[in-house]
């Protein structure tokens, strides 16, 4: 894409050498193994490449009954025990920062029936129990970070009550506030798309970095997890193609580009902001889609809840749940429009999308499995 496509970041993109294309659940529960010590995935600086694991990256399944507070305070901190526990990634005194997914805003008609974060954002109760448990380890400080849509996000969803109760800042990742500016932050060697990105400085400043996201299907991308979270780090302002245009619209490149673009912008993202822990909630969902924009959208409930410190076997291990192949490659369901970006992700080093290299902990995927629609309206 040329760098004139994109006049706000045109002295940061460029053309890499690398850029070119390339039945409902079964009720079986099974007592998911506990207390193992976690493999690989040490400590990394912010920015740093995470390096791929010889050993087998570990991912934990659990089922989530809901979103009873007690209960579900439980369930996240057994499923954080079969991962080795987070002694190894929290010290004390660190400050963690939680990348939810608060896509749409409020503006959005929600799906008939059911509340937003039951079906295609974020549930709070989620973020509390995850915040509750790192604080336990250590944290001594809590960010809630989205590049919101719109203020009301946070207030209408229950961020509000929840940083109340966690002492945790929200933060818009649209402005730089507190600071006058935003950060530029490299991308690093091997660059796709990007070869630096404009972040709210905190996401430097942070000692682990968390990414809690819904389990779903995404028109453009096949599935939004961890990993496809991180398109809501960067400010909307600047990443668009046109002033008028209300999503990130440089990130999908103009007409078709997105098939081969997008893809790639997942990649660059999370090379520049590294995952260190991530959670994906699949309590209540959607199938068939992101949002409610979506034709043919509606809600699910698989009740599972999975965990890992490698974001591409977690997306992975999700993806299997959903009953799709990891590692599909396009026009397979649900990569139907644009490259594999899990597929991708293991070319970087990022980590593994292949179902033998990952040690999943607690019920198997065909214990769990639940058959997504893929987004195809």
């Amino acid at each position: 894409m040329s760098p004139s496509h994109c006049p706000a970041v045109s002295q940061q993109e460029g053309v890499s050498p690398l850029n070119r294309p390339i039945s409902r659940r079964s009720f079986l529960r099974a007592v998911g193994a506990a207390g193992l010590v976690a493999i690989g995935c040490g400590r990394k600086t912010p920015g740093e490449a995470v390096a791929p694991s010889l050993s087998p990256s570990r991912v934990a399944v659990a089922w989530g009954d809901g979103y009873d507070r007690a209960l579900l305070r439980q369930e996240v901190r057994d499923l954080l025990d079969s991962l080795g526990g987070l002694d190894d990634l929290v010290s004390p005194g660190d400050r963690v920062a939680i990348k939810v997914n608060l896509t749409g805003g409020t503006t959005v008609k929600p799906i008939p029936g059911v509340s937003p974060i039951e079906s295609y954002v974020t549930h709070p109760e989620v973020v509390r129990a995850l915040g509750e448990a790192l604080r336990d380890a250590g944290a001594r400080e809590l960010l809630i970070v989205e590049a919101v849509y719109e203020e009301a996000s946070y207030r209408l969803w229950g961020y509000h009550d929840l940083a109340e109760a966690l002492d945790a800042t929200l933060i818009d990742l649209n402005s730089p506030h507190p600071h006058s500016d935003f950060s530029r932050v490299p991308v690093g060697e091997g660059w796709f798309i990007y070869q630096d990105f404009a972040f709210h400085p905190i996401l430097q400043e942070i000692d682990v970095f968390v990414s809690v996201a819904k389990m779903k299907c995404h028109w453009s991308c096949g599935v939004t997890h961890s990993m496809k979270n991180l398109i809501g780090l960067v400010p909307a302002s600047h990443y668009r193609l046109d002033p008028t245009h209300a999503h990130r619209s440089a990130l999908h490149g103009r007409d078709d580009e997105f098939k081969t673009r997008l893809p790639r912008v997942i990649i660059d993202l999370n090379r520049a902001r590294p995952i260190d822990l991530a959670l994906i909630d699949g309590i209540k969902t959607t199938e068939a889609g992101e949002g409610p924009w979506i034709k043919g959208i509606a809600p699910v409930e698989p009740g599972l809840l999975v965990a890992g410190r490698d974001p591409v076997a977690t997306d992975a291990v999700a993806t299997a749940i959903m009953g799709f192949d990891p590692t599909a490659a396009p026009p397979t369901a649900p990569f139907l429009r644009s490259d594999n970006h899990l597929h991708l992700a293991r070319l970087a080093g990022l980590g593994t999308n292949r179902l033998e290299e990952i040690d999943v902990v607690g019920p198997a995927i065909e214990e769990v499995a639940y058959t997504f629609r893929s987004a195809s309206g």
